[in-house]
């Protein structure tokens, strides 16, 4: 396992934590429709990141594997990736070639134990193109700290962002989007991913000016906010 900063040993013990949290979990088919078909040979490398396939499917492949990672992961390793300490904390495992091989071989393969399985092989039942449209998602989780760090300024924006909903005639939407994004860029990931799917990220990416836009961006603003405390 690759995770972001650790030794082998150390991963090799988180290793042993996160077989030991799974139970038994029926996977849950993810719908992922509206992504490139990676094909019936398995890859060894995420096809869906931003500098591969483009923004538009990298933006696609985080939507869609939100939720097939909520159905399917999130009992064990914890809502929005942040482990509850039972699992290691997959935030960490590297966006690059040796994180993804390490990833697809546990999605595809699982891991059983004196008999007893820890993890299911959900290779075969949820295919490859979730198996990435999971891994983009995991990969791209916000640093918590950073979350924490640009917080009160984030709910400052978000009141100002409700205000307009109703009224916009005082709005500058490109002022509001340019620091939401300047707020974005601050934001890392924890996995070496270039861009962090965090609220302010996707609030940025919501307004255009109207009055249902600044609604959506400060509602978008409100779950995240409330997620991450």
């Amino acid at each position: 396992m690759i995770f972001k900063g650790t030794s082998v040993l150390i991963a090799a013990g988180a290793l042993a934590g996160m077989v030991h949290a799974h139970g038994d979990v029926a996977p849950q088919a993810v719908d992922t429709t509206g992504l490139p078909v990676t094909g019936d040979e398995w890859l060894t490398e995420n096809p869906y990141r931003a500098e591969v396939a483009g923004e538009e499917v990298w933006l696609k492949a985080v939507e869609i594997g939100a939720s097939g990672y909520n159905q399917n992961c999130a009992r064990c390793h914890g809502l929005e990736v942040v482990s509850g300490g039972l699992a290691p904390d997959l935030r960490m495992l590297e966006a690059e070639e040796y994180g993804d091989e390490w990833y697809i071989e546990r999605f595809r393969e699982g891991y059983t134990q004196n008999g007893t399985t820890k993890m299911p092989a959900f290779g075969e039942l949820l295919g490859q193109d979730a198996a990435w449209a999971i891994r983009t998602y995991i990969e791209t989780r916000p640093d918590s700290e950073a979350m924490e760090a640009a917080s009160n300024e984030l709910k400052a924006l978000r009141d100002e962002l409700a205000g307009y909903a109703t009224d916009a005639s005082g709005a500058d939407a490109e002022a509001l989007k340019a620091r939401l994004t300047e707020i974005a860029g601050g934001i890392e990931t924890l996995s070496g991913a270039p861009i962090a799917d965090s609220v302010a990220f996707r609030a940025a990416n919501l307004i255009d000016g109207t009055p249902g836009a600044y609604k959506s961006a400060a509602e978008t603003l409100t779950v995240g906010l409330s997620a991450a405390q």
